[in-house]
């Protein structure tokens, strides 16, 4: 067979799927699906999902994202390879995971659904260029708001995501393991040979980003795993210790599930306020354009939530079958509901002076969606605080990620707060790291 054969084939699919996106619509619109008591409608389950992807084209030389009133947005850094996720060091320096997702085992591919899948994945902006598998250093040493220097902090690693530094190691999480590397403050680059210190899930990696954060005592390292499925259609024996938080003890590196039953928690962040580990979560899909929400919500420990069997608490999902009602019962409702199909991934606390009307509150990156009409997400926004708590609606930090053409300029990812004050986001369409800051400035 040619290698044109195979496309040819897909065609008439690839046309279906555009099919499906034309024929479907959201009813509600999306502001319904956040907060802390979002509209649920009937469930409309899709045998085909809607597929509306903003194609990826980047920035126009000189174009920015829009910031709300009050902010002003700059380039912090740009010439990335698709920068997925943000780490602040002690001194000032940013870590930026440059990474896409691994190959996946040949018997784990899913035939022509999987190749297809990859087309769809390489227009929305991800998957169309090998994954540059290192961490970069930014250093802004004058302090004018954007990095002079920008070297290669890390290389050689499988799909990195998240990072955290407890002392003088360096923890790096990568698609299948977590690995250690010494770190000296000062320095740009690392030419130690990662140290393994706990396996993670892997094989079909339908999920690949593993998000990290430590303990306050750098004891423990907690790392968010997403699902090898939509709704476990790929079977249960493929989501052992996934769709959960993992807890490893950084000494040894035994590790356990710290909570479960959420399909693909991402960003992960502690609540300064109460010291709780909070979560953002993407949630399953083809349900209807109004459903599931995505979510952000406090974790609690030995918590379920609901994955597969049910979302949003208890809501039933009938597709998964054999039905667990003893599941169900233990599904935890979250928090704060993040909209549908938003795809929100980065998720900080606020914790600067710079910008004090975000004294209490997160802000959470929104990716965006692909199966969605019209499309959700591709924002930056924050979500207030009361008393450790969501209080209010969200508010937009940054939009204008797509342009008059619905094509994607850009798609956030991974939020941090810089060390003054500023907020940090990565943009892994537009190869960019942004930074917000007040107006005034």
């Amino acid at each position: 067979m040619s290698p044109r054969r195979p496309l040819l084939l897909a065609l008439p699919l690839v046309a279906l799927l555009g099919l499906a996106a034309c024929e479907t619509e959201s009813v509600l619109p999306e502001t319904d699906g956040f907060g802390a008591a979002p509209n649920l409608p009937a469930p409309r389950p899709q045998a085909v999902p809607t597929v509306k992807i903003a194609r990826a084209v980047g920035w126009p030389q000189g174009q920015t994202p829009v910031a709300a009133a009050g902010l002003a947005v700059n380039a912090f850094a740009t010439g990335l390879d698709h920068p997925r996720w943000l780490y602040v060091l002690p001194n000032g320096d940013v870590l930026v995971a440059e990474s896409q997702g691994p190959a996946k085992p040949k018997e784990k591919k899913g035939g022509l659904r999987g190749w297809i899948e990859g087309l769809v994945m390489a227009r929305a902006g991800s998957g169309d260029r090998p994954s540059a598998d290192r961490i970069s250093l930014l250093r802004d040493a004058d302090g004018d708001g954007t990095a002079e220097t920008k070297t290669v902090f890390l290389s050689g690693l499988t799909s990195p995501f998240g990072m955290a530094l407890v002392g003088e190691r360096l923890y790096v999480a990568n698609a299948h393991a977590v690995v250690m590397v010494p770190y000296q403050t000062g320095r740009t680059r690392i030419d130690a040979t990662p140290v393994k210190v706990a396996d993670l899930p892997a094989g079909r990696n339908h999920h690949w980003t593993k998000s990290l954060v430590a303990s306050a005592d750098g004891t423990k390292l907690y790392v968010g795993v997403g699902s090898n499925s939509n709704i476990g259609e790929n079977g249960l024996d493929e989501e052992v210790d996934r769709a959960a938080i993992l807890e490893i003890d950084a000494a040894t590196g035994a590790r356990r599930v710290f909570a479960s039953g959420l399909r693909n928690p991402v960003g992960l962040a502690w609540n300064p306020q109460d010291g709780r580990l909070w979560t953002s979560v993407n949630e399953r899909d083809a349900l209807g354009d109004d459903l599931a929400p995505d979510y952000m919500t406090s974790v609690t420990p030995g918590g379920f939530y609901g994955w597969p069997w049910s979302y949003y608490g208890q809501n039933v999902d009938e597709r998964v079958q054999p039905a667990r009602p003893d599941m169900v019962a233990r599904a935890i409702k979250p928090d704060y509901a993040l909209g549908s199909h938003t795809a929100s991934l980065g998720l900080t606390f606020y914790t600067g002076a710079l910008l004090p009307q975000w004294g209490d509150g997160a802000i959470i990156g929104q990716h965006g969606s692909w199966n969605r009409n019209p499309p959700s997400g591709y924002k930056v926004i924050f979500v207030p605080f009361r008393d450790g708590r969501p209080d209010g609606p969200p508010q937009d930090v940054l939009t204008g990620f797509r342009n008059a053409r619905g094509e994607a300029m850009g798609r956030p990812v991974g939020v941090a707060v810089d060390g003054r004050g500023a907020l940090l986001v990565a943009d892994d369409v537009g190869d960019a790291v942004w930074r917000v800051t007040p107006a005034s400035r």
